[in-house]
């Protein structure tokens, strides 16, 4: 039913500091050293700034904190918490605003850019103006005055009143929920919208607000239609400019009519909104003084027809019933000065007026009955209406007890004056057409601005308007079926009573006090849906939650929705050129059932959810009565119509995802946050922390990313990688580090946290995002690899980038820390992935081509390498790419066995990938190789001397060149021993003098591991060139640091030559397998 929506702008008045300012500036001398102190402080000293409890809050009206001397202790921080005596000021002298459209008005006819102030009017409407009046006056209204006589004779008193009830059930129980939403904290403009939003979130509100958007919307439309079906069939007929010749073809012309009448009164009645409310405003008394003086004269009538039954004749053929609009008399012939003469009636059925005409085959075979359209409610006739009566489209209205011949041929009863069925009728078309008539709950909600004590006034006043229009409802039906006949109740339009209301005819003193009332009824409710709708979807494009609808959140200067009110006209014009008030009813009370389904879950989550600021004044709620409610609405969906209720669910979830993906990210405080976090409580408590089983396992990633010096991420390529690889699925944690401390990176810190997550988004890494600030760099990421998750949602793989500017920069600082961390994850247990080249991986936009993915395993790792692989190909972006595994053989190892038992492996793994074995042959170690570990050992001398004091310097040239001349004056017999296979060096023996044993532990251990490496990137690169991604094992740094640059230089000559590389580490554990 209709609902009002006002949005006004509050301009955020704040106070002037200047008078601050100079009482600054006249400081005297004492008061430096306490200026200099609070300069001092760090942004983390004292508390941060808290919202404050008011709506409409002025955080800058600071005043006189204190007095004196009192509170000296605290005056250092005053300005984030003020005195309690500040705040309860406040909350004294707060106010509600009105949010009316009454101040749109006034501003509007301000005029000039200098308006003057007028003072705000506090709220004074109480229960009985503010909200009773308007819910019974939203609730009461087309289908009551036009439907419901007809639901009462097709459905019977039983089953409508088992309508009335489900229905005025699911309204009642909506309306506790939506009291203690409403008494829980002030209600501002918007009202169920805001309601459902704050308490579920942007999402469902969102989603919800529109949905109940559009159904105020089409409510529209049923009233413009009900407006039109009034004035066409009852007021002035002749107004139709469509007329049919024949009588099939009536019902096309009366919708035709309803198209184009509709459409002039929808285009009148938006102008009217559009110059003013005001004047919608005005009258509004009027149009509500009409349905009660409607509803009084129908009672006054049914007491007169206890005792005086009105004279209303039913002409029945048969047990058929005719429409009275053609004939006067129900005859077939009368007595004209002794004279049989035949009637109008007898021209209907007969080809001409003579007495042997050829006539209707059971025209000749029936006579006519007339009966009293309204026997009273002492005939009895309630015995009659107790059962339904459906029947398929064309059905005749028939009354069962008069005595009826059949007639053989039955083709040409649809071109006869009988009254018939315009629709098919079965019980549930019509719960979906009464269901608009119990709706309108929300107008005491809506008004909440302008109530005196809304946390009192909202729960009574709806509440008894309920009561009131149920209590109306059930002694409608009853009384309708006690009073009516019951081929009079079936008659939709009023045929059989010469085109009267059926309705009106039992009202008392006259039929035309219910038709005038409910034109004006039905005018008014009309423009108030055309003033709600735009105001809930302003309200809705000022939240900002849905983008595309930003444009209808501007309107005219005083801020009236220009723009939405066209967009609801638009809509509204939709229901208009459906033009059946039957097909129109039930797509909008899908659209208020969903609202209210939420209303009943927001107050079921918060009751369930204990959350602390779940406090309403109203506490005869329960959750059990919210979740029946919430119950009942699903059910009166489906029972109404459930493809319609398919669709409404399919809009609103559309809806719900568009803003989840696109819409803005607000934090409301709702339930649906709390929901989850209870959720990810359960679920984190009850998941284990000892490692998953290997068929759950997946990589969790803790990213480490690295910063400009502008804290924005330099390796995003790094962010799509980890998206391709975890395709949406496990835990992705993205963590920095910046070094300093806390308290002076602050504002550094999170404004990293903002970029990282920026570049999240753009990359489309779901996850979460962890900057810290430590003294250094190195101790910073071992915090993150050991503390990053939470319980059993910990990461076990960690993704970094190649540090490619190492032997660039001067500073061993980078490189050093990229090992550390080789270590830090090596001796947690944890997976790691170092990617190089990681600026050349591609986009999550881009598309590679037909090519591979190269695996070199060399040793096994937990099959870590064979997973990632068949991890990436799920992502789009590695679709197309076949996987290859390489495999390293000895000469001693037989190579074809080994190829046909890895197939066999990969087989039962489930995994499609070329195979190839590749044979290293035994070679001597090239001049190459030498070349490449004394340049290696050259350079790592130089940076140790760069690095060491001129005392140390001194002391190592002393050392090397007493070394040179035991090895170049002696003469020495030198033998190359080797021991078990770890240490080798030259013992060299001078036999008369003395024996000197030099040990070159790193040196030949160097050119044994430089050799490997270049023999190994010579077959690499010889068959993976092209290959787009190749994956490796990655050896472990040695145990001894001091050959942690040697390491690095090993593994620049490893991966030479190749463009995108990732060095995959395992984490200890085996991570796939063969067995289901």
């Amino acid at each position: 039913m209709p609902t009002n929506f006002t949005v006004v702008p509050v301009k955020d008045v704040r106070k002037s500091r200047e008078e601050e300012e100079e009482e600054d500036e006249d400081v005297d001398d004492n008061n430096v050293f306490r200026e200099e102190d609070e300069a001092a402080h760090f942004p983390g000293d004292g508390m941060p700034k808290e919202s404050s409890p008011f709506i409409n809050n002025t955080d800058h009206d600071k005043g006189n904190l204190y007095d004196g001397k009192n509170m000296a202790l605290f005056e250092e921080e005053m300005d984030s918490n003020p005195m309690v005596s500040s705040l309860l000021n406040k909350l004294a002298n707060y106010t509600n605003l009105t949010q009316g459209v009454k101040e749109h008005e006034e501003a509007d006819d301000e005029e000039g850019s200098a308006r003057s102030k007028k003072p705000v009017k506090s709220p004074a409407l109480g229960t009985l103006i503010g909200v009773y009046l308007p819910c019974l006056q939203n609730i009461l209204g087309v289908i009551l005055f036009l439907r419901l006589t007809w639901i009462v004779g097709t459905a019977g008193i039983m089953e409508s009143l088992a309508i009335v009830v489900m229905t005025c059930s699911c309204t009642m129980l909506t309306a506790i929920s939506m009291s203690a939403i409403a008494t829980n904290g002030v209600v501002p403009a918007g009202g169920s919208y805001y309601m459902i939003s704050r308490s579920l979130g942007p999402e469902f509100g969102g989603a919800v607000g529109l949905c109940f958007y559009l159904g105020t919307t089409f409510a529209g439309s049923m009233y413009i239609l009900g407006t039109i079906e009034i004035l066409l069939t009852y007021i002035v007929p002749s107004a139709a400019i469509f007329k049919a010749e024949k009588k099939e073809n009536e019902p096309e012309a009366l919708l035709n009519n309803m198209r184009v009448y509709g459409t002039c009164c929808l285009t009148l009645m938006s102008l009217v909104v559009f110059v003013g409310v005001k004047y919608v405003n005005k009258l509004a008394l009027v149009f509500l003084a009409c349905v009660i003086l409607s509803i009084l004269a129908i009672y006054a009538g049914v007491i007169k027809t206890a005792f005086e039954p009105p004279d209303f004749p039913i002409c029945l053929l048969g047990n058929r019933t005719l429409q009275n609009h053609n004939f006067d008399q129900c005859l077939k012939t009368m007595e004209v000065d002794n004279v049989t003469v035949t009637t109008k009636l007898w021209s209907l059925f007969c080809d001409s007026p003579d007495l042997n005409a050829t006539c209707n085959e059971y025209f000749t075979l029936n006579n006519v009955t007339v009966i009293q359209g309204i026997p009273g409610l002492t005939s009895g006739v309630i015995r009659d209406n107790i059962w339904g009566d459906y029947g398929p489209k064309g059905m005749l209205v028939e009354n069962k007890h008069q005595v009826s011949e059949p007639a053989a041929d039955t083709s040409q009863d649809i071109y006869m004056p009988y009254v018939a069925n315009d629709i098919t009728t079965f019980f549930t078309l019509l719960v979906g057409i009464y269901f608009p008539s119990v709706t309108g709950i929300m107008a005491g909600s809506n008004r909440s601005g302008d109530l005196r004590d809304a946390q009192k006034s909202i729960p009574i006043g709806t509440i008894m308007a309920i009561a009131t229009t149920t209590f109306i409802y059930i002694s409608s039906v009853i009384l309708f079926g006690a009073c009516i006949e019951g081929v009079v109740l079936r008659d939709k339009f009023g045929d059989s009573v010469k085109g009267n209301l059926v309705i009106g005819i039992l009202a008392w003193p006259s039929p035309w006090v219910i038709v005038i009332g409910s034109f004006f009824s039905c005018c008014g409710a009309g423009l108030q849906s055309l003033t709600g709708a735009p105001r809930l979807l302003q309200a809705i494009a000022r939240d900002g939650i849905v983008p595309f609808l930003q444009v209808f959140g501007h309107g005219k200067a005083n801020g009236e929705p220009t723009w939405a009110l066209l967009l609801t006209g638009g809509i509204c014009e939709i229901g208009i050129l459906i033009a059946s008030l039957d097909a129109v009813a039930p797509i909008l009370s899908m659209f208020f059932l969903m609202c209210y389904l939420f209303v009943n879950l927001a107050c079921a989550l918060q009751t369930l959810l204990c959350t602390p600021n779940w406090r309403p004044r109203f506490k005869f709620y329960h959750w059990a009565l919210s979740f029946l409610g919430a119950s009942l609405c699903v059910s009166l969906m489906f029972i109404s119509s459930w493809y319609y209720a398919l669709v409404a669910m399919l809009i609103a979830g559309c809806i719900y995802k568009y803003i989840e993906y696109r819409g803005a990210e607000k934090e409301w405080g709702d339930g649906i946050r709390g929901l989850s976090l209870n959720a990810a409580r359960y679920a984190l408590i009850r998941l284990e922390e000892a490692p998953p089983h290997t068929k759950n396992w997946r990589p969790q990633m803790l990213v480490l990313l690295n910063l400009e010096s502008d804290h924005t991420v330099k390796h995003p390529r790094l962010l799509s990688f980890c998206t391709q690889l975890k395709a949406g699925k496990g835990l992705t944690i993205v963590g920095s580090v910046l070094q300093g401390t806390y308290m002076t990176k602050e504002d550094e810190v999170k404004k990293a946290e903002q970029n990282v997550k920026s570049s999240m988004t753009t990359e489309r890494t779901k996850g979460f995002c962890h900057v810290v600030a430590s003294s250094n760099l190195r101790d910073g990421f071992s915090h993150l690899i050991q503390t990053a998750g939470l319980g059993g949602m910990k990461h076990n793989t960690v993704l970094m980038a190649w540090p490619g500017t190492w032997k660039q920069s001067n500073d061993p600082v980078s490189w050093k820390n990229f090992i550390e961390t080789v270590r830090e994850t090596t001796a947690a247990n944890q997976a790691l992935l170092v990617a190089k080249n990681v600026d050349s991986f591609p986009t999550n936009t881009d598309r590679l081509g037909e090519g591979t993915i190269d695996v070199w395993w060399i040793v096994h790792d937990g099959g870590l390498l064979m997973l990632l692989p068949f991890l990436l190909r799920q992502h789009k972006v590695w679709r197309k790419c076949k996987m290859r595994i390489f495999t390293v053989a000895n000469m001693d190892d037989n190579s074809i066995q080994m190829k046909k038992d890895l197939q066999m492996f990969l087989y039962h793994l489930r995994l499609d990938a070329e195979v190839e074995v590749v044979e290293m042959h035994d070679s001597d170690i090239s001049a190459f190789t030498y070349e490449k570990t004394l340049v290696m050992e050259q350079r790592s001398q130089m940076l140790k001397q760069m690095q060491l004091s001129r005392t140390e310097r001194e002391r190592e040239d002393h050392w090397s060149k007493l070394e040179l001349s035991i090895v170049f004056l002696v003469r020495i017999q030198c033998q190359y021993w080797k021991s078990q296979g770890r240490r080798s060096g030259l013992r060299c023996v001078q036999p008369a003098l003395f024996t000197v044993t030099i040990v070159w532990y790193r040196n030949q251990s160097n050119v044994r591991r430089m050799h490997t490496a270049v023999k190994l990137n010579e077959v690499v690169v010889n068959r993976s060139q092209g290959a787009h991604l190749v994956l490796l094992n990655m050896p472990g740094p040695p145990k001894n640091r001091g050959g942690d640059e040697n390491y690095m230089e090993f593994l620049e000559v490893l991966l030479e030559g190749l463009n995108r590389v990732l060095l995959v580490r395992g984490g200890g554990r085996e991570v796939i397998t063969i067995y289901s």
